[in-house]
């Protein structure tokens, strides 16, 4: 199966160190204006979990933020939306997706941050921002954020 997607704008960062994620993350957040699903591509080690902790910090998020490998889904409350982390690394199949009630987070007006997103491509969103996190050496990676529409 094979899925079209478009991507309308894309933004590429260059990260030499830990210290530059906020700065990353606030322009991440600006780059979304009003989207609120964010898939997260990247390599295992990667940085994706590390990169949301900050995202999350700067969306006032208060909570220990942490991987949800296991629990698939974890809720973060913040000051003007609730907020979903996901890790499908994993699931087995589709249907453990649709047996979590993927649709209540991804249509419910929540902020969605989805990691392993290739493990659900086909329920994902028509509308989404995609953070890609490549690996350049052991202390840089490039962030390239694209606004998509399927």
């Amino acid at each position: 199966m094979y899925y079209f997607c478009l991507y309308l704008f894309k933004m590429d960062i260059a990260v030499n160190n830990l210290t530059d994620l906020p700065e990353v993350a606030k322009q991440l957040l600006a780059f979304a204006g009003e989207e609120k699903i964010f898939i997260f591509d990247g390599d295992m080690g990667a940085g994706k979990t590390t990169f949301i902790k900050v995202f999350c910090s700067i969306m006032g998020i208060e909570d220990v933020v942490s991987s949800p490998t296991y629990s698939i889904v974890n809720e973060y409350g913040s000051a003007n939306d609730l907020v979903y982390h996901f890790d499908f690394y994993r699931i087995k199949n589709i249907q453990e997706a649709y047996d979590l009630g993927y649709e209540e987070y991804f249509y419910g007006g929540g902020i969605c941050l989805i990691e392993w997103p290739e493990r659900v491509a086909e329920l994902l969103p028509d509308r989404y921002v995609k953070v890609a996190i490549t690996v350049v050496d052991e202390n840089r990676r490039l962030f390239r954020f694209s606004k998509a529409e399927n």
